[in-house]
């Protein structure tokens, strides 16, 4: 214990310092794997772990579902879906936040990516919400906030990637992710409503578009109905595989780009390049963890913890309560992808172990991570929003974010509590669960 608990530590200041985590997680497992068993074997595991990786099939679907985020990116949907989105929604008192809210959730339905949400919607809805007067530290924190939908709402690459590490159905992951995203958008408009409520000065009323500019700007975005439904009815109904659907969707969005005449050679390559160098980022997170994972197995972590859990005498919900409060603040330090594969191979069998569905499971451990995404001192979606407005201090931003944050508490405790809300449309379409 007190090995990885020094591990750990190194780990936290490693990355502080600025090292790339998924290389800090590297460089800690290779030394603590090579403290216990010897320099020579811990080398042989990390090349054993590398070749895992890279020649995994499953793993396959991720820069397929990233090159399609990054389509659509190039392809200025999100524009659209903002459009859209405030023509119905602008006129009201916060009206500019709540479109956000609905822009985010539209994009995070196509790419996939809260990262890539949270920049892009910063970029299309923030000079709209300063030119009505918006606080900015209100401004920021609905974009920020409505970024983390992009983990949740499929097709999610953290979801894929529980779905490969637990060899749970990701077609039923995905299914299981819609209601609680949908979910999420509801109480983050509710969220809108109630500070706008309060203090008005921060959400003044944005302009009212006539009924013929919202139609056009509805059917503007049928792209994006289309492209979520086409990947996620197929999957869903068999007509293809998670792998296959990455590539069909990839083709969809290149197809759409091509369409509105947002795409050519010069743009093809950048958006090659941009999936690629999050392909990078992400395999490398995933080599990192992996080889921690190996170094803390050998430490006996996992199995102190299981045996820790089990002297405490819960019943399963109160020890399912230990595990969240461990994810919130592991979730305060390191990033989200790192988190899900650090932590899976430990609290995945204690939690199938206590009769919860790993269904379920897979979108609270998302929603937790979600949350992460927000959460001081981390929280990357923060700082994304931070590096694109500098003159906002990262204090006023995580101000904003506040009372979103405690609509994401009440969103989980929701689903922790009624399981159903996760799991009844997978048992709807899927009929097995």
């Amino acid at each position: 214990m007190t090995v990885t608990l020094i591990g750990f530590g190194v780990l936290v200041l490693i990355a502080f310092l600025g090292l790339p985590l998924g290389f800090a997680m590297l460089g800690v497992g290779f030394v603590g794997f090579g403290y216990l068993r010897g320099f020579g074997p811990s080398l042989e595991m990390v090349s054993q772990q590398v070749l895992n990786v890279v020649i995994n099939n499953n793993f396959a679907v991720l820069p397929l579902f990233l090159l399609m985020g990054a389509f659509v990116h190039r392809a200025a949907l999100s524009d659209d879906l903002y459009d859209c989105a405030n023509a119905w929604l602008g006129h009201f008192r916060g009206g500019l936040a709540m479109a956000t809210i609905a822009a985010c959730g539209g994009f995070a339905a196509v790419s996939g990516s809260s990262l890539a949400t949270a920049a892009t919607m910063a970029k299309v809805a923030i000079p709209s919400m300063r030119k009505y007067k918006y606080s900015d530290s209100f401004a920021a924190g609905t974009v920020a906030a409505g970024g983390t939908m992009g983990i949740l709402i499929p097709p999610s690459a953290a979801l894929i990637i529980y779905g490969i590490l637990t060899e749970e159905d990701i077609a039923a992951l995905f299914t299981a992710g819609i209601v609680p995203g949908l979910l999420t958008i509801a109480l983050y408009i509710v969220v809108v409503q109630v500070v706008t409520l309060f203090r008005p000065e921060m959400g003044p009323r944005g302009e009212r578009s006539g009924w013929r500019r919202r139609w056009q700007t509805l059917y503007r975005v049928w792209a994006v109905l289309a492209l979520f439904l086409l990947i996620l009815g197929g999957i869903s109904f068999g007509v293809f595989t998670p792998n296959e659907a990455g590539g069909i969707g990839a083709i969809g969005a290149l197809a759409f780009a091509l369409g509105r005449r947002r795409m050519n050679w010069h743009v093809f390559f950048l958006s090659l390049v941009e999936a690629g160098r999050t392909t990078a980022m992400v395999f490398m997170i995933a080599i990192g963890a992996l080889v921690l994972n190996n170094f803390v197995n050998l430490a006996g972590l996992a199995p102190e913890v299981i045996t820790w859990i089990q002297s405490l005498n819960l019943a399963p919900m109160g020890v399912m309560m230990i595990i969240l409060g461990f994810y919130v603040v592991l979730g305060m330090i390191i990033e989200g992808l790192a988190m899900i594969f650090l932590t899976v191979p430990i609290f995945v069998p204690i939690v199938e172990g206590l009769g919860f569905d790993l269904i379920w499971f897979g979108i609270v451990m998302v929603m937790v991570v979600e949350i992460s995404l927000i959460t001081p001192p981390i929280g990357l979606n923060v700082f994304i929003l931070n590096s694109m407005l500098p003159d906002v201090e990262l204090k006023s931003i995580f101000k904003g974010i506040v009372p979103f944050f405690c609509a994401d508490i009440t969103r989980l405790a929701l689903v922790v509590f009624f399981p159903p809300i996760a799991l009844w449309l997978p048992r709807f379409v899927y009929g097995y669960f």
